[in-house]
């Protein structure tokens, strides 16, 4: 990433977990790194954390669209024009048939999915005109197949993976790179979450390891650990008796 230097990258859900281990590792590449996220302290922290003067706090709450269009043009006029665009802001709440609730549904749909559209309706049109960018969006190998416990959070991550299938073809038509970004299970905040076991758990700077040596290649999906993506893969071309045959194992557990 040395042709990084001095370019300019924009993360947002870059407060905690993923998106904070990858703003410090891509400013520690060369990139000069716009983060955001809704938590002000956490960016102040990030930024003394981070390679001198290369992280810059632009606190923002993703759901706004007006907020989200106002910070892509502070960013623009304070440090220059993007080259790279990382969509991570995100949020996780286990939820099952009996847990259902609707306003915490909404709030998955509002961060995970209408906050990263968002960004892209404000960060596409630029960098088709400039015919030039690389926009990457975090999915999760959850939104392969519905899972229990995932009822909201997978949905909102199958939403994204199919955004960026159909976006992938007509971005390159404008010379726009876009990389879809599906993790496992990471040791992160969101995953303290969890009350059961997380099959092949890495440690969040492996995550951001594997982010930032994708984001140099040409593959549409960065998709980790590679065992477990294999297997969620693999889920997806289950005949659906064989599937559920699965799944309720998965719930006797």
């Amino acid at each position: 990433m040395e042709k990084a230097s001095k370019q300019v990258a924009w993360v947002t859900g870059a407060g905690k977990g993923i998106g904070r281990a990858l703003a410090k590792r891509l400013s520690e590449e060369g990139w000069i790194v716009a983060a955001s996220a809704r938590t002000k302290d956490d960016l102040v922290t990030l930024e003394d954390e981070a390679t001198p003067d290369r992280v810059h706090a632009f606190p923002l709450d993703i759901t706004d669209a007006t907020a989200t269009e106002e910070t892509i043009e502070k960013i623009e006029t304070e440090l220059g024009p993007l080259s790279l665009v990382v969509l991570n802001a995100g949020t996780y709440l286990p939820m099952s048939a009996d847990t259902f609730d609707l306003k915490k549904f909404r709030l998955l749909v509002e961060t995970n999915l209408i906050g990263t559209a968002n960004g892209m309706a404000y960060v596409m049109p630029k960098f088709i005109d400039r015919k030039s960018g690389h926009i990457a969006v975090v999915g999760s190998l959850a939104g392969y197949r519905g899972l229990p416990t995932s009822a909201a959070y997978g949905a909102t991550k199958a939403g994204l993976i199919n955004m960026c299938e159909a976006l992938r073809p007509e971005l390159e038509h404008h010379g726009v790179r876009l990389t879809l970004i599906n993790p496992g299970f990471v040791e992160t905040p969101l995953t303290d979450k969890n009350d059961f076991p997380m099959p092949f758990l890495i440690p969040v700077d492996e995550a951001a390891e594997r982010i930032a040596r994708g984001l140099n290649g040409s593959a549409f999906e960065i998709a980790f650990p590679g065992r477990f993506a294999f297997l969620m893969k693999v889920l997806r071309i289950f005949p659906d008796w064989l599937f559920f045959k699965l799944t309720r194992r998965m719930m006797n557990e």
